[in-house]
């Protein structure tokens, strides 16, 4: 069996789209996987290191001043070569996860009868799959309320699916070992991305003299821009023993298994793996995601009564404040871990790959 996955551009995507790979991988270890992501985006570099190979499109969005004038030429020529690629490697499906590659892929996928499958991670779906979700064979979703835009009949509620390594059951005492803390005391674990949530940071860093004395301890994943300003900050308030900041974090399952709450920004995965570890968590979605949808993801959790919500412009006067009121409420949190665990899908990789097998047979 021969299979394409396409899509990328964050690890939103990417990160699906390798779980896909592996659970495929796993089920059919004879099968062929190809990769198609945009070029010069972050799945040329991330797949490859994960043992698969991948074909680059020459397709981006509106992100550039010349981009409107650019975008038509991008979107033939990716066409074409998705199309292509399509008829060399002649695949028994091809999985969209999102991004800008999917769209091209997808539709060159229906021009040539190949039948598509789409993993849509959000619980609003992104432009590429919104336009290429009416001609997909079968669309797997983590949300609820999606047939606002998919046929309700192709929909099945898989999930999303995860790293390989994402787990919270690692000993605690090893855990807090690797990062310098003590398991004694309460631990906060702060996730923005390999590239920080300038927010959150700055939610941190308004009120960090809070830090100095109590029995609050931060590991901080900065990202790259703001680690000086996060180490200076430790050293003039000597708060080396409480406040950890770290560009990126290696070890997630020791972060996860350290942490008594958490503080993210609310992507899709991101969500799905604080669910999975069930930690009490406090959103500080991203505003400018596409289409607030960070915003919509935190919410269904909210209202389920699965976690906090801070907004990105109010987060220096209150994220500290709603941080401590949570460490003290004992009860609160063991009442958002039982509800977060509702939205784990363990098993979303594997029953996505059922439903791939499946859409294969019927083709």
């Amino acid at each position: 069996m021969r299979y394409v996955i396409s899509g990328g551009g964050t690890g939103g995507h990417i990160f699906p789209a390798i779980a896909i790979a592996d659970a495929l991988k796993r089920r059919m270890p004879e099968a062929e996987i190809l990769f198609i992501g945009a070029e010069g985006r972050m799945e040329m570099d991330r797949v490859p290191k994960a043992g698969y190979k991948i074909e680059g499109l020459w397709i981006s969005g509106l992100t550039k001043d010349l981009s409107i004038v650019t975008l038509p030429f991008k979107l033939i020529s990716s066409l074409h070569k998705a199309k292509k690629i399509l008829k060399e490697f002649q695949p028994d499906a091809v999985i969209g996860v999102g991004g800008f590659a999917s769209g091209p892929t997808l539709k060159a996928a229906n021009w040539l009868g190949i039948p598509t499958v789409i993993q849509e991670q959000n619980s609003y779906p992104g432009k590429t799959n919104r336009n290429v979700g009416q001609k997909a064979k079968a669309i797997c979703v983590a949300y609820n309320g999606l047939d606002r835009w998919f046929p309700s009949e192709k929909i099945h509620f898989t999930g999303n699916p995860l790293r390989g390594n994402i787990n919270g059951n690692c000993n605690r005492e090893e855990a807090a070992a690797y990062f310098g803390v003590d398991p004694q005391r309460p631990v906060v674990l702060l996730v923005g991305g390999s590239q920080g949530a300038l927010g959150i940071n700055k939610g941190i860093s308004a009120q960090i003299e809070k830090f100095k004395g109590s029995e609050m301890q931060l590991i901080w994943q900065t990202g790259k821009f703001y680690y000086d300003e996060a180490m200076k900050q430790v050293k003039e308030n000597q708060l080396e023993d409480n406040v950890k900041p770290t560009i990126f974090i290696e070890r997630m399952d020791y972060a996860y298994s350290v942490a008594d709450v958490v503080i993210s920004r609310a992507g899709a995965i991101s969500i799905s793996e604080l669910a999975l570890v069930q930690k009490p968590v406090i959103f500080v979605p991203l505003p400018t995601a596409a289409e607030d949808h960070q915003t919509k993801n935190a919410q269904q959790l909210v209202d389920a009564g699965a976690a906090l919500m801070v907004k990105n412009d109010e987060a220096e006067l209150v994220l500290i404040p709603k941080l401590q009121e949570l460490l003290r409420d004992k009860a609160k949190q063991e009442e958002m871990k039982r509800n977060i665990a509702t939205f784990a899908r363990p098993n979303a990789a594997e029953d996505i790959v059922d439903i791939i097998v499946n859409v294969t047979k019927k083709a």
